[in-house]
């Protein structure tokens, strides 16, 4: 599998892409300054994109089931998560665009080559707004952790403590 998006798989049997096109926008607004440069100031980061494009041969690679798929999937306007094949997280993104262009046809009126094109935003704040800060989590198990002999010596000496309490109270109840 080289990505899937939300439930969709691209690979070579359904919607193989011959190129990744990434792109991110930096949002740096100026302020015109008399006798000097405009000042800019970086106010955080824009637009993230990605672009999926390749072509399609139905007989040994997905063909309009797969790009029906896709387009029904856009059609319901929901955010999904896109993943590689190699474990990375893209984020939560929407299809922006889809394009398709059949070509070389059969008798049948079905295209032997489909040229396809997908564009998608990512719409989530950041992968620790997704996934939460992990530092603060992994802070969390350590400190936890750090905690637990301390945790684990407390405990055996309540035991300790309730079971000389219960033996001196059997010992009371058997004299």
């Amino acid at each position: 599998m080289m990505m899937i998006y939300g439930l969709i798989p691209f690979m070579r049997q359904t919607l193989p892409y011959s190129e990744l096109q990434q792109n991110a926008d930096y949002r740096w607004p100026t302020n015109s300054r008399v006798g000097q440069r405009a000042a800019a100031q970086f106010v955080g980061v824009g637009d993230e994109k990605i672009t999926l494009s390749g072509e399609l041969r139905p007989e040994i690679t997905g063909g309009a089931i797969s790009l029906l798929t896709i387009k029904l999937l856009a059609d319901e306007g929901r955010a999904w998560p896109l993943i590689g094949g190699n474990g990375t997280i893209y984020g939560m993104y929407v299809i922006e665009s889809f394009s398709a262009t059949s070509s070389d046809f059969y008798s049948d009126g079905s295209a032997s080559k489909i040229m396809f094109s997908l564009s998608m935003l990512r719409v989530d704040e950041s992968l620790t707004s997704m996934f939460g800060d992990m530092k603060k989590q992994a802070d969390g198990l350590i400190g936890g952790i750090s905690s637990l002999p301390g945790q684990v010596t407390s405990a055996i000496e309540s035991v300790k403590a309730s079971a000389g309490s219960f033996i001196s109270q059997a010992g009371g109840l058997l004299g």
